[in-house]
C-alpha cells in the first residue's frame, strides 16, 4: 500500500526556519521525482518545488526559489524540504506528492495533475 506521511509541520515566526519530512512508503521510491505542494486558506494549491529521482534537477515556484531547498534520501525513502526566511504568506497545509516520471525526463513537473500519489499534509503557520 502506496503511504506518503509528511512531518515537520508547526508554528514559527516570521524569519524562522522548519524542515519538513515526507516518508514514502513505495516500493521503488527512487523511480519517483517527488514535489511538495501547498495549500492556504481560501486558495487553491500551488506548487512549491520539486526534484527529480536522483537528486540532481530540482525545480522551484518563484515565491520560494532563494529560501526553501528540497532534497531526498533514496536510501530513506524521504523527501525534504528546508524552509527560511519564513514568510506570514507561506502559511499553508504543505503536502508531498510522488510522481512515477521517466527517467528520459529529466526536470520534474510543476503540475499537481502529473503527480501519481499524494500525502495527507502537514500545517505551517508563520506569525508576523
Amino acid at each position: 500500500q502506496v503511504q506518503l506521511v509528511e512531518s515537520g509541520g508547526g508554528l514559527v515566526q516570521a524569519g524562522g526556519s522548519l524542515r519538513l519530512s515526507c516518508e514514502a512508503r513505495l516500493r521503488t521510491f527512487s523511480s519517483y521525482a517527488m514535489g511538495w505542494f501547498r495549500q492556504a486558506p481560501g486558495k487553491e494549491r500551488e506548487f512549491v518545488a520539486a526534484i527529480n529521482w536522483s537528486g540532481v534537477n530540482t525545480v522551484y515556484a518563484d515565491s520560494v526559489k532563494g529560501r526553501f531547498t528540497i532534497s531526498r534520501d533514496n536510501a530513506k525513502n524521504t523527501v525534504y524540504l528546508q524552509m527560511n526566511s519564513l514568510k506570514p504568506e507561506d502559511t499553508a497545509v504543505y503536502s508531498c506528492a510522488a510522481d512515477l516520471l521517466p527517467p528520459q525526463v529529466p526536470v520534474p513537473y510543476r503540475s499537481g495533475a502529473d503527480y501519481d500519489y499524494w500525502g495527507q499534509g502537514t500545517r505551517v503557520t508563520v506569525s508576523s
